[in-house]
């Protein structure tokens, strides 16, 4: 059950996650989902034509790890946070899906196909589009679902970058005619180990991956992690008096 925090809709439970994307491929429905890091979280915040795209999705699964520490302060919830290189992992690891990855250069696609075909999964069940450099309004959607339509993925990853990629699963959706879309931004290159990489696990425990990431690309994290910095304070107290007014609000209903 999807619950709205910082005006984005969230699926919080990692298991049903994971059954509600099952229930909308097998019911042979259409969907995207976007994994919400701090950068989707503030985008949405400043944008408003982003964070409808954002909430026109399935849900926003919770990237980032600090959203759960904000909701323990704020609210007492207990929360996890779900990483999109985690639910790439998970999807691709119940081996039950024809997939599509859209995005990424080919030597990450060529990278990644090795990888998963070492790893078990028939390449029958794998296409692998490496997109042009193009506007979100440039790219031919139709003729992208066309390709994807006949091939019969049931999930489609996508790896542009926020906020393209949610923006580009958001016109790609009404084109296809089933299969669920998922933009999961570096995963692929998480994965097979080009090019990037996720930071050690003690900085992820400690919640101190934004760190190695404005070492491993200071130009643009840092860019990234300012916007954040400046928008984070609003945010927390508009979060903060939502609480409040709706316990007012139940306490009056009450009375």
């Amino acid at each position: 059950m999807t619950k709205t925090y910082f005006n984005i809709s969230y699926e919080l439970d990692k298991a049903e996650v994971l059954r509600r994307i099952d229930r909308q491929i097998s019911d042979g429905q259409t969907a995207y989902v976007c994994v919400a890091d701090g950068v989707i979280l503030n985008l949405a915040n400043q944008q408003t034509d982003y964070l409808k795209v954002i909430n026109g999705s399935l849900f926003s699964v919770c990237d980032s790890s600090y959203v759960p520490l904000y909701l323990k302060w704020i609210y007492g919830l207990r929360v996890e946070q779900y990483c999109g290189t985690d639910l790439f992992r998970d999807i691709i690891g119940l081996r039950r899906y024809r997939m599509a990855f859209l995005g990424g250069s080919q030597e990450t696609l060529d990278a990644l196909k090795k990888k998963l075909m070492e790893e078990g999964t028939d390449d029958a069940d794998m296409l692998f589009m490496e997109l042009p450099f193009r506007t979100v309004e440039e790219f031919d959607y139709e003729a992208i679902a066309n390709q994807v339509n006949a091939f019969g993925a049931d999930i489609i990853w996508v790896s542009l970058g926020a906020p393209k990629q949610e923006q580009f699963m958001s016109r790609l959706t009404p084109y296809l005619h089933r299969g669920v879309s998922i933009a999961v931004g570096a995963a692929f290159k998480f994965y097979c180990g080009v090019g990037e990489r996720r930071a050690p696990q003690w900085m992820l425990n400690a919640h101190l991956e934004f760190v190695y990431r404005l070492f491993a690309a200071p130009h643009k994290q840092f860019r990234r992690c300012a916007g954040i910095i400046r928008t984070l304070p609003n945010l927390l107290w508009k979060e903060w008096k939502r609480k409040k007014i709706s316990r007012d609000r139940l306490s009056i209903s009450h009375t």
